[in-house]
């Protein structure tokens, strides 16, 4: 009976572990084919940037590194580009979009 429950627990586990491999190929080009083009991925990677700065401006004016009246010029221009960047990706995708009919 416990050898019966180990090999049981054995599989299962190994099941799970090789999941990422047994994907078909349709699973992986399928989720290939959501990657999104380069301009798309590259405005996302300056959107995750200008995100981390923030989060460091923040952490800086925090840890006292900043002053309250640099950080408010800071954080007021990182946002603006930060909005500027996600303008940017919204009309990306949109252009990317086939058009409705």
């Amino acid at each position: 009976m416990e050898l019966a429950l180990a090999i049981v627990l054995v599989v299962a586990v190994a099941w799970f572990v090789t999941a990422p491999l047994r994907r078909t190929a349709g699973e992986g080009s399928a989720a290939a084919g959501e990657i999104e083009d380069p301009a798309i991925a590259e405005l996302e990677a300056r959107k995750e940037a200008k995100y981390r700065e923030i989060r460091d401006a923040e952490l800086d004016r925090e840890q006292g590194k900043l002053s309250q009246a640099d950080w408010k010029r800071q954080d007021a221009e990182l946002r603006r580009d930060a909005i500027a960047i996600l303008k940017e990706l919204d009309e990306a995708r949109r252009q990317g979009r086939p058009a409705a009919r």
